[in-house]
C-alpha cells in the first residue's frame, strides 16, 4: 500500500452544508439561522470576554499601576556565625567557596554572601564575605578572628 492509495472509509466524509444558496437548496432564506434573535443577525456573536451583561473580569479587577523596587533587590546567601562555629575548625579561613563546599550555602548569588550574628562563636576564624552585620563582625572579632569584606 502506498500513501496515494489511502482513502477514507465510505460514508466517513460528508459534503459541506451550502447555506444561503436559494430556496431549492433547503438552506436558503434564513440560512439555518432561524428567525430573529441575536444569532440570526450579522455581528451577533459577542466577544470572547462577554459575560452575558455581567461586568466582565477585565473590568472587575483593579488596574495594576504600582511602582516596585523589586528589580533592584539584592540577592545574598545568608550564613550565621553559629553555623561557622559548627562547620570550621579553629584558625580556619572562611570564604564563600569554603561555605559552598561545606554546604552552608546552596550557591553563590550575584550579590554575594552576608554573615549574620545569630549563634555563638568560640573559635578564631578568618572570615571573608561580601557583607557582615555589626553583631556578626563584633562576635568574630571577640572570638579572636578577623573580618575581611570582599569588594563585589
Amino acid at each position: 500500500m502506498k500513501l496515494h492509495d489511502l482513502r477514507p472509509k465510505p460514508g466517513a466524509r460528508h459534503r459541506p452544508k451550502r447555506v444561503g444558496r436559494g430556496i431549492g437548496s433547503g438552506h436558503g432564506k434564513t440560512s439555518t439561522r432561524g428567525h430573529k434573535g441575536q444569532w440570526a443577525r450579522s455581528g451577533g456573536a459577542k466577544g470572547p470576554g462577554f459575560e452575558g451583561g455581567q461586568t466582565p473580569l477585565h473590568r472587575r479587577l483593579p488596574k495594576l499601576r504600582r511602582f516596585t523596587n523589586a528589580p533592584f533587590k539584592k540577592e545574598m546567601a545568608i550564613v550565621n556565625v553559629g553555623d561557622l562555629a559548627r562547620a570550621f575548625e579553629p584558625g580556619a579561613t572562611v570564604t564563600p567557596e569554603a561555605l559552598l563546599e561545606r554546604r552552608l550555602i546552596r550557591d553563590l548569588p550575584a550579590d554575594g554572601v552576608k554573615v549574620l550574628g545569630d549563634g555563638e562563636l568560640d573559635r578564631p576564624l578568618a572570615v571573608r564575605a561580601h557583607r557582615f552585620s555589626e553583631k556578626a563582625a563584633e562576635k568574630i572579632r571577640a572570638a579572636g578572628g578577623t573580618v575581611e569584606v570582599i569588594a563585589s
